[in-house]
């Protein structure tokens, strides 16, 4: 039975909302809360529906039966994190809280430069682009099989009201983003901007996000993580009075069935140790154990996870940077660890037969979650030889670490090397770039800067075609 959940915007709540969460969960009859993949927080077990009304601050969700879906965000990230350097938690905050309706489609609102929360998990995902308060946007709606970029940067305070145009047009089943770009812009005045150069996702390994960690000079962040992804009650309830002491606004979840909490001043760490101490709360699992996804309340999933994780401390096998997800035929989630392992429909029964689950394993290219692209490597194989393939497949992965963009980069410098001529405007610096047109005015793809209207204008400053000026780059030819 699908479990209850309770929709947190970008997985960022304050102490307060978490202690009366808490509070409504033990009105419940619950011991602990879980958290879910899109950084959510989930009722394990069953709880009285007609005790509802007591706790009127919370909507709880159905997912299967309502469709409302939870955003998702990389607030988690800032300040800890490599990122853009625009994009702070208080502007995190300021994009969260335009989303005043509850989404039909999954959105993920996250920044390139970090590696904690996946950035194409999403219907509709939003991705920060290195102009301030410009995204990316890249599609994936339901009954596409791949996702698409959206021929234009959204801007910060638009998101809400182009999302909910996209959920409109739905019922139209656009099959193309030129469709749906038009649609919405039929639909919705917007403050777009044009397109100037590809999204660039670095590639960092996966970090470790556990244990009390420095930020800065003066405070600490601290990573919590259950392996049975139950969190105690009593214990969260005492946590938001601490933070709530410690003058700390917000907690994160992660999508890894963990939390962090930002901000604590120096002055209180040794508080916090003895307080983590006081509860027996360990802080030191093994990277092998916290680089999973695990669908919640799965108990053959995390005893597979369990089986796999013991066989690779056995055998000392080093997974650092590498992410893995259990899964299965039937599941409706995208992948976004660097290896999945799938678990296949059983054939019908014949006689008395038993019949054994059988695995796919596959990984993305380059180890690298973000290429959305899996390669199968083995189908159809015994639990018992798991441990073997996945020890192969963690060796091919180090043997290949960097040596693929070593590859790529030499294969770049090998092309001939052609000069570009891009237009600049001088008085915002916005390049128009005929690779991409500008979508904004519409102008297609591959038109010359000389066949633009006298009458163009810069799509962010609104400066005469006359103010762009030549600007000659370097390109590779392909």
């Amino acid at each position: 039975m699908e479990p209850y959940r309770l929709r947190i915007n970008g997985g960022v709540l304050s102490p307060g909302e978490l202690k009366y969460i808490c509070e409504a969960a033990e009105g419940l009859g619950l011991n602990a809360i879980s958290f879910g993949s899109r950084q959510d927080i989930i009722f394990p077990e069953e709880i009285d529906e007609s005790k509802f009304s007591q706790f009127d601050k919370i909507k709880f969700v159905k997912p299967k039966q309502d469709g409302v879906e939870n955003i998702a965000s990389s607030y988690v990230s800032a300040e800890i994190l490599p990122s853009t350097s625009w994009l702070t938690s208080d502007q995190y905050l300021y994009v969260l809280e335009q989303f005043k309706h509850f989404p039909k489609l999954r959105i993920n609102v996250t920044d390139p430069k970090q590696r904690l929360v996946p950035l194409f998990t999403g219907n509709v995902n939003f991705i920060a682009s290195e102009h301030d308060d410009y995204w990316y946007l890249y599609l994936r709606l339901p009954g596409w099989t791949k996702t698409e970029m959206y021929p234009a940067l959204i801007y910060s305070w638009d998101m809400d009201k182009i999302e909910l145009a996209i959920e409109n047009i739905l019922i139209e089943e656009p099959e193309t983003i030129e469709t749906v770009f038009d649609l919405v812009s039929d639909a919705t005045d917007t403050n777009n901007r044009t397109v100037d150069k590809p999204l660039e996702v670095p590639f960092y390994p996966f970090p470790y996000y556990e244990g009390m960690n420095r930020i800065g000079t003066d405070r600490y962040w601290l990573g919590l993580y259950w392996r049975n992804n139950r969190y105690d009650l009593k214990f969260l309830k005492a946590m938001c009075e601490l933070c709530s002491e410690n003058k700390i606004g917000k907690i994160s979840i992660t999508p890894w069935k963990s939390f962090i909490v930002k901000g604590i001043p120096e002055r209180f760490k040794l508080q916090w140790e003895k307080f983590l101490g006081k509860y027996g709360i360990n802080v030191r699992h093994s990277m092998l154990e916290m680089n999973w996804h695990v669908p919640v309340n799965d108990k053959e999933a995390l005893n597979l996870k369990k089986y796999l994780v013991t066989n690779f401390d056995q055998n000392d096998i080093s997974t650092y940077g590498l992410t893995f997800g259990i899964t299965s035929f039937d599941s409706d989630t995208y992948n976004f660890t660097s290896i999945v392992i799938e678990k296949n429909r059983q054939p019908e029964a014949v006689g008395n037969f038993t019949i054994r689950d059988t695995y796919n394993l596959l990984y993305a290219k380059n180890f690298d979650p973000n290429t959305r692209d899996y390669i199968m490597h083995v189908q159809d194989v015994d639990k018992i030889e798991l441990p073997g393939l996945l020890m192969e497949l963690s060796q091919l992965y180090f043997e290949q670490l960097g040596t693929e963009r070593e590859e790529e980069s030499v294969k770049a410098l090998k092309k001939e090397s052609t000069e570009e001529d891009v237009y600049q405007c001088s008085e915002c610096l916005t390049v128009y770039n005929e690779t991409y047109g500008d979508i904004t005015q519409n102008i297609p793809a591959h038109t010359s800067f000389e066949d633009l209207p006298e009458t163009y204008t810069c799509s962010l400053c609104e400066a005469d075609k006359s103010s762009f000026e030549k600007k000659t780059i370097r390109k590779q030819r392909v």
